[in-house]
């Protein structure tokens, strides 16, 4: 069954270059990343784990640990990770999940068969602390991710999540943000008593609030 949004994240036991995890207890109360690739020793993975790397401050300011799959076995990790610190200039600073007999891959559906039998697809599950699943993405083995715009979801999931808001189009962070239509203009002045601009009666722009 395919995994849809607000499904629980399946748990599982795995071997990673950091040694023996399971899951749920792996990821405690933060939020996670985990995203697959196609194979080891593949140029566009490469590059992607490279600056999965180089973002780890960026991960651990918003509560966010990161943990990479591919089907290759464990010794093939320890080899590609010496490639990646060589090319990239950032050593893997996360674990990489050693999957050759693909329990992890086809509990989170990331073999697709019409793309390939064998190898993941560039798979992405945001997940959040109550292990929920908040955000898939998938991409086909050609195309490198874009790790920027996953803070930049990050980033919006976490707000959304505390306060009662939605953010427009190409939002960043600390740009106003879109008080939902559930909220009323007379509970609006109570959490938003700085105010707001209504261009519309259902599009109510606020400033992002700071906690």
């Amino acid at each position: 069954m395919t995994l849809q949004l607000g499904d629980t994240a399946p748990d599982f036991t795995a071997e990673t270059t950091e040694g023996t995890i399971r899951f749920h207890e792996w990821l405690g109360d933060k939020w996670g990343v985990l995203f697959s690739h196609p194979r080891n020793f593949t140029p566009v993975c490469t590059t992607e784990l490279g600056y999965t790397a180089k973002l780890k401050p960026e991960f651990d300011k918003r509560n966010v640990k990161v943990i990479g799959i591919s089907v290759d076995p464990l010794d093939a990790h320890d080899k590609w990770a010496a490639d990646i610190q060589e090319t990239q200039g950032y050593a893997l600073n996360f674990p990489l999940i050693a999957d050759p007999d693909r329990k992890v891959a086809d509990l989170y559906g990331m073999i697709h068969p019409n793309a390939s039998d064998t190898m993941t697809v560039r798979s992405v599950f945001v997940i959040g602390p109550d292990k929920k699943i908040k955000l898939t993405l998938t991409y086909p083995a050609s195309t490198g991710r874009n790790f920027d715009e996953i803070l930049r979801v990050i980033d919006s999931l976490q707000l959304t999540a505390k306060h009662q808001v939605a953010t427009p189009v190409n939002w960043k962070q600390g740009e106003d943000v879109i008080i939902v239509p559930s909220v009323s203009d007379e509970e609006a002045k109570v959490k938003f008593p700085q105010g707001w601009r209504p261009l519309k009666p259902y599009l109510r722009l606020v400033e992002q609030p700071k906690s």
